[in-house]
This record gives C-alpha cells, structure tokens and sequence, in this order.
C-alpha cells in the first residue's frame, strides 16, 4: 500500500498552515485503513461502556480557547491514537492501557492536582535538582531539560518530599498537553505532539542517582504507562566515565521503543543539539546563546508562554 492510500484512511488535520508537513505513520492523518478501524472500534467501545471521557478524548488536542481561540491545528492529535501506537494498534491492549491511566487519574486526583497544585517551592528546588521546558526544537518540539548532574539529594528532600515531586510532574504534564502543545502547534503550523528532552549529567554522582532512584522509577514509569507516545528525542549530554553502570539501572524501567529514541553523548555535544536546535534558543552554558533573564531553568519561555522575555531578546 502507498503512502497516499495510507494517508487517505485518515484525513489531514484542520488548520495546517505548513505546507511541507506531513504525519508519520500511526497519526491523524496518516493512518492506514486498519489503524482507522481500530481508532473508531476503541472509540465507540469506550462511549457504549461509559468510559468516554469527552474534554480529554474528544478534543484531540484539547486545545483551549485561552490558547488557541482560532483553534489553529484542530484535531491533530488525537489522545486515544496515542495509547493505540503504544500498543501497537492492538484494541483489548490499548483499552486496558487506557482504563488503567484513568484509574490512575482518580487514584492520584490529576484533576485537583491540575486545579489546586502550587509548586511553591520551585525556585529552591532549582537549585539542587532543575527540571524545566525551555522553548523548541527545530521541529517545534518543546524542549524539556534536567539537569541530574546538579542533583543534592540531602538539600532537595529538605525543602520538598517525593511526593511533590510527582504531583509537580502531573502537572507538568497536564500542561505539556493543554497549553505547550497547542502553543507550539499553532506557533509551526502544523501537529506537535511530542517533546524533545535533554538529560545533562555532568557532575553526576551514582550515590546521588542511587540516593533518588524510586523517584526516577516512579517518573518514568508515569511516563510511559499515563501519557505514553509523548516522547519525540532524548538526548542524554555529559555522558560520565562509567556511565553505563547507571544506565544498567535505568535501561530496565523503560520500554524499547523508548530506548530506541535516546542518543547517549559525551561532553562534545553542542554540534549534535544544534543540529536540532537553533541556537539562540539553547541556553547558554549548554552551548547555544540563550540568556534569559533570571536564567533559563525559571523562564519558562517558549510559544505558551509569549510574553516572557529573554536576556537576548528572544520570546
């Protein structure tokens, strides 16, 4: 079957200003007749039964109006699809995925943590352990950064718990699919629907990873398992001598089509990432010249966020 017959089982998405996009395989737009079936079959099971949960299934990228009143790039991703492609395409398999992290929505009350959480602490914990979106990749990806090198285990739980933590990366989350994907769509022209993250290691001590470790296991696992399909690069920067004793660690919590996505780098990164990042949209002491004013790490500048200014004048 040719791309164009595959493409033609699934429409193209509304609102597409870019003319050179095209959706890879197993997306809006480029689903094959089988894909398409199985989209629709899981979608008429989960309303028959009960399950269909209109704001977050029925509005592929649950774009709201305080961020694209235009509703540019309407229907380009479509949140079912996305546990689809993790299994495959296989129907009882993504069904049961996707009651399981809805059931894990309602044990962790995502919808309150969304509504109430206050991460007040964030400005502290930046400094012990950074985890932050900082503008977008040359595919219009935002760009998630964590700085695990700078990681004081002692310090970090001394102003916040475990706990926080993974409410603040719900809601992280929350927010990577309601206001940065849109955002970032609207801003390219076309569907964004996964990030690119940069994992910078220099410094790493495997006691401080040992010492964080059921949080790392925790984090990736929700990941994987609650917002699946997210994932678009992963490069790990500042790779240690020795690293492979804490990637033998991490290797097994993550599936392989994760893995497959992860370029390990050493310390002469910067020609990689400006490969797929322009440069005055990576921070500074990363290689790019991005200086943002009160640094990077607490800007959150980017498409969802337009009116925070850089230090080199840079939205």
């Amino acid at each position: 079957m040719s791309t164009l017959e595959q493409a033609s089982a699934s429409p193209m998405p509304n609102g597409i200003t870019d003319p050179n996009f095209r959706p890879l395989p197993g997306r809006v737009g480029n689903l094959t007749v089988p894909q398409q079936h199985a989209l629709q079959t899981l979608k008429n099971q989960l309303q028959d039964e009960g399950h269909f949960v209109e704001e977050r299934m029925d509005d592929p990228m649950l774009l709201r109006p305080a961020i694209m009143s235009d509703r540019s790039c309407e229907a380009c991703v479509d949140p079912v699809c996305r546990f689809l492609r993790a299994r495959k395409f296989d129907v009882p398999k993504a069904k049961a995925m996707l009651l399981a992290a809805e059931q894990w929505r309602q044990d962790m009350k995502v919808d309150d943590i969304v509504r109430n959480f206050d991460f007040i602490e964030k400005e502290q914990v930046d400094q012990y352990y950074p985890q932050y979106y900082h503008k977008i990749d040359k595919d219009g990806r935002p760009i998630y950064f964590e700085r695990l090198g700078k990681l004081n285990v002692p310090a970090l739980y001394g102003i916040t718990t475990k706990e926080r933590l993974l409410q603040r990366l719900i809601l992280e989350y929350e927010r990577f699919l309601t206001d940065r994907l849109p955002a970032c769509s609207a801003a390219v022209g076309h569907p964004v629907e996964t990030v690119c993250t940069i994992l910078d290691l220099k410094g790493v001590s495997l006691s401080s990873f040992y010492q964080v470790r059921d949080y790392v296991n925790e984090a990736s696992k929700i990941g994987q398992d609650r917002y699946p399909e997210c994932m678009g690069k992963f490069y790990i920067i500042n790779a240690p001598w020795g690293f492979s004793a804490v990637w033998s660690l991490i290797k097994p919590w993550l599936d392989e089509v994760t893995v497959s996505k992860i370029e390990i780098l050493g310390s002469s990164y910067q020609q990689k990432l400006l490969q797929d990042i322009r440069a005055e949209d990576l921070p500074a002491d990363l290689g790019g010249k991005c200086k943002c004013v009160g640094g990077c790490s607490l800007s959150d500048a980017g498409p969802w966020n337009p009116d925070e200014k850089t230090g080199n004048g840079v939205a």
